[in-house]
């Protein structure tokens, strides 16, 4: 697999070519990943998701799927936001640009997302199971609803991300 993020500040998620996504603890086991005897695998239908982000159901929770680029995605909790990186010159300059692109940001429509408390980022072609066992991120979330919006930013010639930021809303 190759690395475009280089280790540094955050921890980032890479993907071996196909949709990353974020799926609650307490339903990992459910999560086949691109296995199974099914004719559409989990993995299948991370990869039918439009557009930059969707929900797809996983035991009794749903998880967020992270479309139409492999792009290596890092949390930051400070903005309740996952970055990922399509271009910048390194780490520092592309988190540098956050704040601003979060400002800028031209965002696509809201989704709805419950979550039981904790999820686990990773690339979805692995089982939940033994997504452990690969790169991935551990992202503590309160349990409860939250708006999920995403766009994608060029603060600067040589910078461009997606963000996908996280909302808690009222119980």
């Amino acid at each position: 697999m190759v690395r475009y993020a280089e280790p540094g500040t955050v921890d980032w998620v890479e993907s071996g070519g196909g949709p990353l996504i974020a799926v609650p603890e307490t339903v990992l086991p459910f999560w086949a990943g691109a296995d199974g005897d099914e004719t559409a695998s989990d993995y299948d239908r991370a990869c039918e998701v439009d557009g930059f982000i969707g929900l797809l159901p996983v035991g009794d929770s749903a998880a967020l799927v992270f479309g139409d680029d492999p792009a290596s995605t890092a949390y930051l909790p400070d903005h309740q936001t996952f970055v990922r990186w399509s271009a910048a010159d390194s780490e520092a300059a592309l988190l540098a640009e956050v704040p601003a692109a979060l400002d800028a940001a031209a965002w696509e429509p809201e989704v709805y997302w419950k979550v039981p408390g904790a999820v686990l980022l990773f690339d979805a072609a692995w089982p939940g199971a033994a997504s452990a066992r690969t790169d991935h991120v551990r992202v503590v979330l309160d349990p409860g609803r939250y708006a999920v919006r995403a766009a994608q930013v060029r603060p600067g010639p040589e910078t461009w991300l997606g963000l996908v930021q996280l909302r808690r809303l009222p119980d």
